[in-house]
């Protein structure tokens, strides 16, 4: 692995840390995650080959990377509160996020320290067919992991109400009330 990609895959795995503690749900909220994908598709998605089971494997990881993204997405916490929204991930979509974002690192280091001749076994037992299966497989699901996980969130920010909200007895029409 070269220095840009350790930084882009602990980049990756980092990015939900930062949702941690709450913050405003804006526009940075959604471009720095999507930033770094892009930046990694970029990279090193050239080709998604479709020879063998090569879109097989593309599919099992694409769909994996959509139900860790749809379901981190679930477990964010988003509340509205004086016109804004904002956002804190949950234990349990930050252990998805870091779950799927470090499984494609660790693939990468496991193949890199000796993993690779397991990894050539199993391609040709299931008729993988090329390397640029397993990195189009693994930049796909980080891809779809982001996009459904944004997805979800920003789907379920549109059903929070924004309005401030008032202690019972202290909204601003509540003096109306008593006088009439």
């Amino acid at each position: 692995m070269t220095t840009t990609d350790w930084i882009t895959d602990i980049a990756l795995v980092l990015v939900v840390f930062r949702q941690l503690r709450e913050g405003r749900l804006d526009f940075k909220s959604y471009l720095l995650p999507l930033g770094i994908v892009a930046f990694v598709a970029s990279r090193y998605l050239h080709t998604v080959p479709t020879a063998g089971n090569d879109l097989v494997l593309v599919g099992a990881l694409v769909g994996a990377g959509a139900v860790l993204g749809v379901a981190g997405g679930v477990h964010t916490r988003i509340r509205g509160a004086d016109g804004h929204l904002f956002i804190k991930a949950g234990a349990v979509s930050a252990v998805l996020w870091v779950l799927g974002m470090g499984a494609r690192m660790g693939f990468q280091v496991w193949v890199d320290h000796g993993g690779a001749d397991d990894v050539a076994r199993f391609s040709v037992t299931h008729d993988i067919t090329t390397v640029d299966a397993w990195v189009a497989a693994f930049v796909l699901m980080a891809l779809t992991e982001v996009v459904t996980r944004l997805t979800a969130v920003f789907v379920r920010s549109r059903r929070v109400d924004r309005r401030p909200q008032h202690p019972a007895g202290t909204h601003p029409t509540a003096a109306l009330d008593r006088t009439a």
